[in-house]
């Protein structure tokens, strides 16, 4: 009977995707491949029970999977795969001729992307070239752009050091809305500062939620 279902159900998919799938059963499914003996209906329910929504379930922590009853290892790690293949996908799809970034639309969709399934607050610096063309993004510290972590000093190292002629400032935040703190808008105008004096040209500090984001430096929302 398990073995009718799942050929039942992986046909619907390939006949019209997830589109019309409940949130229990694309997890339903996707447990097909790591539990293959039992029936994945009643673990994908608690799944969505404990952690209320398909995106808290794969935002979830690998230990706090791990506590629902009928997650072990192998579908635990799958779980977590899942938001980190979608985030590869996603820059995959987006990468534009020759990683050149010269809008303001193709760097607010490069962050989109870098930030598709990350659950802590975290920054990155991108450095550009005069030409536009990437040169690196470096992940400058996990947590809040007041944290002693993150210095000005830090972000100018690292763009001289890269021998960049402009650079982005991004972070994220997880849960609510592109809406910034005065700290971040502090950090903005401290960093916009600190890079005109060193003649790098400092494009902006993008702000991510979800699909949405807003430059803090021209406060121009998208």
């Amino acid at each position: 009977m398990h073995k009718q279902h799942r050929q039942r159900m992986k046909k619907r998919f390939l006949s019209e995707g997830l589109k019309n799938f409940e949130p229990h059963n694309v997890l339903e499914l996707l447990l097909f491949y790591s539990i293959p003996q039992k029936d994945t209906n009643e673990t994908a329910h608690a799944l969505i029970e404990r952690f209320g929504s398909l995106s808290g379930v794969f935002d979830a922590p690998f230990e706090e999977l791990m506590r629902v009853k009928g997650i072990k290892e192998h579908s635990a790690t799958l779980i977590k795969l899942v938001p980190e293949l979608a985030q590869r996908y996603s820059e995959d799809i987006n990468k534009t001729d020759g990683d050149f970034l010269s809008t303001l639309s193709q760097i607010g969709d490069f962050f989109i992307s870098k930030y598709i399934g990350v659950t802590k607050e975290t920054v990155y610096l991108l450095l550009l070239d005069n030409k536009y063309k990437i040169i690196d993004c470096v992940k400058i510290h996990e947590g809040s752009v007041n944290s002693s972590s993150l210095t000005i000093r830090r972000l100018i190292e690292t763009a001289l050091e890269r021998k960049a002629a402009m650079a982005v400032l991004a972070h994220n935040h997880p849960i609510g809305l592109p809406v910034p703190s005065p700290d971040d808008l502090f950090t903005t105008e401290e960093a916009a500062r600190a890079f005109a004096l060193m003649g790098i040209n400092f494009l902006g500090h993008i702000l991510v939620a979800g699909n949405k984001y807003v430059n803090l430096l021209k406060n121009d929302q998208q």
